[in-house]
């Protein structure tokens, strides 16, 4: 038996979970959370210092829990990036998050490349306010002596690796954090440093891309420490899934994912061309509107919470009497509709009810999740059972209509920390590879997440004249929207 650690150093905490490099076992976990000063308005901000993440690493670390550990892997929140000199100092906080203050930037990169189909052929994916070549476009525009003293660009779980390791001459990455800084291909596996000339205005270094069972060094200490990863790579490898799984993740926006064994290149733009922690694709859909449709709905109609929502819904039927709400309320990503509104349809005296109201905004968010499925779907991506996560997913009036809607069987897992999780058998393959135990190309076999396991059952040809309701709309409203 082995001991492994995993760290996930999310936007607002960092957690460690200490396994059996042979079970899976969780044996022991930290948590602290990162000492991040609060923007004005209350906000998270989008300059962060990167020594925090050092801080709260050591902070949930601390009590002996990384005793006995032979390998460590880590996961990190995506998009963040840091830049560095020469001298591999910071030339500024490191840029995190969603940043709209890039906006403007991503869509001066779309058209200085000829479009988003250009884009999606170059790297997989079109930038938007949060990719890291979108914000060198904004350093470079807004910051230029920091851009000019930029000479190595790393993301959040490169750096952090690199700082473990005592920041050796080497730097390194692997292929899931790679393919979401858009300027690395999944595809060809290579780097477009054209791509971060036309961004920043001068060439940089770049880390090495790691294979999925490669160790990117050994720390002082004679810690083995994995290639690492990005969270959603991560929490995808601790989840489990393969082929013919895909993950619908309920934030205030949706994402779909699923596993695939090539890349995808979308001219639409709509499917973002990622790579996951196993050497295999992770083609991604994003939807604006997701968990936001239940927080407008419960506040229109006077509801506390949630959960109060989801026992209103319940009271309504499938199909909501009728009704249909297009969720597109702060526009749309999936299909691209940037500047319109929601809608709603199907209004008659008897549907005109709190309950049908409440029904249709959890079946409009779904059939809009359900959309994104589709886009994946018509591209050749098998799709036979779906990981539902975020909190939402816990609500009975999701669990009732996912599986009709879908179409497919539905997994809801038991919150954890599936990030974490994926990095410590990030780090079992590595240390079992060194060791001679493991194939290269065959990850330590895990006990897949703990679930609640739904069945579309007999509800499947009402699901079915629900989303056919749904499209009429969403066609009769925006034709052709998904053949632009």
């Amino acid at each position: 038996m082995g001991i492994v650690a995993g760290l996930d150093s999310s936007p607002d905490f960092t957690r460690i979970v200490v396994c059996d490099s042979d079970t899976g076992a969780v044996l022991r976990q930290g948590y602290a959370p990162h000492p991040l000063e609060s923007t004005e308005g209350g906000g998270r901000p989008s300059d962060v210092d990167p020594q925090a993440w050092l801080l709260s690493l050591g902070e949930a670390a601390t009590g002996g829990l990384l005793e006995g550990v032979q390998a460590i892997g880590v996961s990190s929140q995506q998009n963040g990036l840091i830049a560095l000199d020469a001298q591999g100092n910071t030339v500024r906080p490191a840029m995190v998050g969603g940043d709209k203050r890039a906006q403007v930037a991503a869509a001066d990169l779309v058209d200085a490349l000829g479009g988003r189909g250009a884009w999606a052929e170059a790297v997989g994916c079109v930038p938007g306010a949060a990719q890291p070549v979108t914000k060198l476009r904004w350093m470079s525009r807004t910051e230029p002596d920091a851009a000019m003293r930029t000479a190595v660009l790393m993301q959040a779980h490169d750096w952090l690796v690199w700082q473990l390791l005592g920041r050796p001459i080497r730097r390194t990455t692997d292929r899931g954090g790679a393919s979401g800084t858009g300027y690395w291909c999944a595809a060809t596996g290579q780097y477009r440093t054209d791509l971060v000339e036309m961004a920043l205005g001068h060439q940089v270094m770049l880390p090495e891309v790691l294979g999925p069972s490669d160790a990117a060094g050994t720390t002082p200490e004679g810690l083995l420490i994995s290639a690492g990863t990005g969270e959603t790579m991560a929490a995808a490898f601790g989840l489990g899934i393969g082929l013919g799984d895909a993950v619908v993740s309920l934030g205030a926006s949706g994402s779909v994912m699923a596993v695939h064994t090539e890349a995808l290149v979308d001219s639409s733009g709509m499917i973002t061309s990622l790579a996951d922690a196993t050497g295999m694709h992770l083609p991604v859909v994003t939807t604006l509107n997701a968990v936001r449709t239940l927080r407008g709905a419960s506040e229109l109609l006077g509801v506390p919470d949630l959960e109060g929502l989801s026992d209103l819904a319940m009271k309504s039927t499938p199909g909501s009497h009728g009704l249909v709400m297009l969720p597109y309320l702060e526009g749309e990503r999936t299909p691209n509709l940037p500047h319109t509104a929601g809608t709603l349809a199907g209004l008659r005296r008897e549907s005109m009810k709190p309950e049908h109201f409440a029904r249709a905004a959890f079946e409009g968010m779904l059939c809009g999740l359900a959309d994104a499925l589709d886009v994946l779907r018509g591209r050749g991506v098998d799709v036979r059972r779906i990981f539902l996560l975020g909190a939402a997913a816990e609500l009975p009036a999701v669990q009732a209509a996912a599986p009709a809607l879908f179409g497919v069987q539905v997994v809801v897992p038991q919150p954890a920390d599936y990030a974490a999780v994926g990095a410590a058998r990030q780090a079992a393959w590595a240390l079992g590879v060194t060791q001679g135990t493991l194939d290269p190309r065959t990850p330590p076999v895990w006990p897949g997440a703990a679930a609640q396991v739904l069945e579309p059952g007999d509800e499947l040809a009402v699901g079915q004249a629900v989303r056919q309701q749904y499209v009429a709309v969403r066609e009769q409203t925006h034709p052709g929207a998904f053949r632009a």
